[in-house]
């Protein structure tokens, strides 16, 4: 019997003779498919929204820094500064005159009110210590500065006079005033009161080594343009170079001290004098108008 002939197997190849795909390849890209379809089926990821925080305002007060208390010595300074401008000196210083009472009143305090004491005194102007007193026969400038306890060159400037000539009639402002002098040999100052209440306070220069004495004294003379006696026995006249003692002198009641001016402005403020007490010219010839003989002076350490 003839033998059948056996067929060949089918190719896979087909009869094109093309090759299929690879399988690996066919079954990643079935995956990939997959995932697709998936992906299409989801929504958007939408993105979490943020979240404030919300501070919420605390129960406890805020603190505040509280405006600096007013300054009642700077009101007071401001008051009297204004009284001043409007004219009323007496009442501006009447206002600060209590401020003074203080061992360490204020330097401006102190500055402002003796301005306002010397343009009450030396001035016209109104005050509770000036007296209105109208010329009668016989009558002249010293006899009324003995009267008053004053000067005559305090009498002629308070009124705008420059001659001694008076005439019956004639009617004078004069200040009756009760001056003393404090001069401190530490802090080169020299203070002058009026009825035991601060009137003015000056720098000046006391003696080298501690010559200035202390102790109680008072003024015996007063020379305007003094010469000045050297401790040799020569005299040196006002105007001489070699003259020490300034425009003017206030003579104390112990031989060769007194209260002078002085052309060595750079000394003032220092110990730098053979004993007595110098003053800038324009200050003592001041003190000269102010300060009738007699006037007490106390000088310490």
């Amino acid at each position: 019997m003839p033998r059948k002939r056996r067929q060949p197997p089918l190719s896979l190849h087909g009869a094109g003779g093309a090759r299929p795909p690879n399988m690996k390849s066919a079954l990643l890209f079935l995956i990939l498919f997959c995932l697709w379809l998936t992906g299409c089926d989801r929504s958007p990821t939408q993105a979490t929204p943020s979240v404030e925080k919300t501070i919420e305002p605390s129960s406890a007060p805020i603190a505040t820094n509280a405006p600096p208390a007013p300054d009642p010595t700077a009101m007071i300074l401001q008051q009297a500064l204004a009284l001043k401008a409007a004219g009323k000196l007496a009442d501006a210083r009447d206002l600060l005159q209590p401020l003074t009472a203080a061992t360490n009143a204020p330097d401006n305090v102190l500055t402002l009110l003796g301005e306002l004491n010397s343009q009450i005194v030396f001035t016209p102007a109104a005050a509770p210590e000036k007296v209105d007193y109208t010329i009668v026969e016989g009558d002249s400038l010293g006899k009324l500065a003995k009267k008053f306890g004053t000067t005559i060159e305090l009498i002629k400037k308070s009124n705008g006079r420059t001659s001694d000539m008076i005439r019956v009639g004639d009617r004078l402002r004069i200040y009756q005033g009760k001056f003393a002098v404090l001069i401190s040999k530490t802090a080169n100052t020299l203070t002058v009161t009026d009825n035991g209440k601060f009137f003015k306070r000056y720098r000046v220069g006391t003696g080298q080594f501690n010559r200035t004495p202390s102790g109680e004294f008072k003024i015996v003379s007063r020379i305007e343009k003094p010469p000045w006696y050297r401790p040799d026995g020569r005299t040196i006249p006002f105007g001489d170079p070699e003259n020490i003692l300034g425009t003017h002198w206030l003579g104390l009641d112990i031989p060769r001290y007194g209260i002078h001016g002085t052309w060595e402005t750079n000394s003032i403020g220092q110990q730098s004098s053979a004993g007595c007490i110098r003053l800038l010219n324009d200050d003592v010839a001041e003190l000269y108008v102010l300060l009738p003989t007699g006037t007490p002076v106390t000088i310490h350490d």
